[in-house]
């Protein structure tokens, strides 16, 4: 792997791995993370694609936005892409990141060959009850005081009570994560759980002519596992089940996540879309 460029594009931090002339691929990481969260699977990812990851405004190492809503990030996401001169990129999206995907997809079909959704969500009635560590780190009143001194081992609970086994979380991740401000992290699950109020992410994919993997946990705690069958509607969708994982298969099973990544993106996926005539 050659980690060959960091920089700040349209308010992101944006880092560049692999060859620049491979086949791109944009990787976008969940709600309150960044993308170091991606690390594990960088590795194999880079030998064969241009790799990009952004930490989305208000994240990582991103200074807040004006607006966390859905659609205006990925529309900064996408004024990124256009900067890089790039067209028909492989998009990657874990948990909400798969949202800021979709929605990439939905404003811009010129940039987007294939859509990658890993542990999103489909819809709100999927969602299950979450841990107990994480409503009471996100819900008043003692949420906005603990969030302040979380400690790195308390952030890697958090993250754990989010997997179905233990994890090594890279120490640059957990870094991000104690950046992100306790108002930010709320307003960022408002703006994701109102995009899916709107219109739930397999109907917004169904009006896309763009081929979907989805890659789900089969012990996700967070979301129901038997929703991840929603995606069947999707005409183009492919859905894979990983099991004896849960929320983060890029830390749980880095080495499966990259092969189904790979092998998706190495079938034709990666061609130009049919742009609709305006």
């Amino acid at each position: 792997m050659s980690e060959y460029d960091v920089k700040h594009s349209h308010g992101m931090h944006v880092v560049h791995d692999g060859p620049r002339q491979a086949p791109p691929l944009l990787l976008i990481h969940g709600s309150g993370a960044s993308g170091a969260s991606w690390s594990p699977v960088v590795p194999a990812l880079a030998g064969h694609h241009h790799v990009i990851r952004v930490d989305l405004p208000g994240c990582g190492q991103s200074p807040p936005p004006p607006s966390y809503d859905v659609p205006a990030q990925a529309g900064r996401v996408a004024a990124v892409l256009d900067d890089l001169g790039l067209r028909f990129v492989a998009v990657a999206g874990h948990s909400s990141g798969g949202y800021y995907a979709t929605a990439l997809a939905e404003q811009r079909p010129d940039l987007v060959s294939s859509l990658t959704l890993i542990s999103t969500g489909p819809s709100l009635d999927a969602l299950l009850p979450q841990p107990f560590i994480l409503r009471v780190l996100l819900g008043p009143p003692l949420g906005p005081l603990l969030w302040s001194a979380r400690s790195d081992a308390m952030i890697r609970k958090g993250i754990n009570a989010t997997t179905a086994r233990p994890v090594d979380i890279p120490v640059d991740a957990i870094a991000d994560l104690k950046g992100i401000t306790y108002r930010a992290f709320r307003t960022v699950l408002q703006r994701n759980t109102a995009y899916i109020a709107e219109r739930s992410v397999p109907e917004r994919l169904a009006t896309l002519d763009v081929p979907v993997l989805v890659i789900f946990g089969a012990a996700d705690p967070r979301w129901e596992p038997s929703s991840a069958r929603q995606y069947d509607a999707v005409p183009s969708a492919r859905v894979e089940m990983l099991p004896g994982v849960g929320h983060v298969p890029m830390l749980e099973a880095p080495e499966e996540t990259s092969k189904l990544l790979l092998g998706f993106t190495a079938t034709g996926a990666d061609t130009p879309p049919v742009i609709p005539e305006p």
